[in-house]
């Protein structure tokens, strides 16, 4: 169970249902005008999804960790998550995590745990990790469950995370 693809899909299987039962008026009210609302959370955590899928299958293929950023603001607003259907974003978001939990399962696990000298984790994790130290995709994509769990528990009050606050950058 702690391999992260299957933290991932067991995070996805436990949280949707609960996701569906929301109901959108409660989903649509932003705290306020400069804060999203829960639908906007979910939104940005499509965009999150999609931008980290491309990060996670590059790195298979390359000796380091450098990636673009995103504008997260501008992606939140150019797709107006505000106005969207609840139940397909719920749906859409589960489909995808399950796809990168399949992926995550599907790397080498020497890929995994390879120590990467160059990487820019300094500056798009999440929980970032120093800029002159190694960093390896395993944290990474742990990093990536503990970003989706912080925002999971804002759109689920009562969510109790699995991933967030087991895992450290530790240089090696």
């Amino acid at each position: 169970m702690n391999q992260p693809g299957n933290i991932l899909a067991t995070i996805v299987d436990t949280v949707v249902p609960q996701m569906q039962s929301l109901d959108l008026s409660s989903v649509s009210i932003k705290p306020d005008p400069d804060r999203w609302s829960k639908i906007e959370i979910l939104g940005h955590l499509l965009d999150s999804a999609n931008n980290n899928h491309r990060r996670f299958v590059l790195a298979c293929f390359t000796d380091e960790l450098i990636f673009d950023g995103y504008d997260q603001e501008a992606w939140v607003r150019v797709q107006d998550y505000q106005n969207a259907e609840w139940s397909s974003l719920v749906s859409l978001w589960r489909l995808y995590n399950k796809h990168l939990a399949s992926l995550i399962e599907g790397i080498d696990a020497d890929v995994l745990q390879k120590h990467r000298a160059r990487h820019c984790l300094h500056r798009i994790a999440w929980k970032p990790v120093p800029e002159n130290e190694p960093a390896t995709l395993d944290y990474f994509i742990r990093d990536y469950i503990g970003h989706l769990e912080h925002h999971v528990g804002q759109i689920l009050p009562d969510y109790q995370p699995v991933m967030m606050g087991t895992y450290e950058y530790a240089a090696t």
